[in-house]
């Protein structure tokens, strides 16, 4: 996965993903996992108050100082 390979170099990564079962598996560095269908992982369109939200969300993960792999459940409190 490119994210462990951008890491390696120093570089933080974090991404969302719609499958959390397959995330479980690869165990990126920093993945939200979010309840949506694939083509909309920021939520529905013309939603820009969910769509922030999110990426927000997503970019605490780089924030948290945990040690990776990391996933979270969009809306949900981190349990290490």
């Amino acid at each position: 996965m490119i994210q462990r390979a951008v890491e390696e170099v120093g570089i933080s990564t974090v991404s969302i993903t719609l499958v959390e079962s397959l995330t479980k598996k690869i165990k990126p560095p920093r993945a939200l996992a979010v309840p949506y269908g694939f083509g909309h992982p920021l939520g529905e369109p013309n939603n820009p108050e969910l769509q922030h939200a999110i990426i927000a969300e997503a970019l605490s993960l780089l924030e948290n100082g945990e040690t990776p792999p990391i996933l979270k459940v969009a809306g949900t409190p981190r349990v290490p």
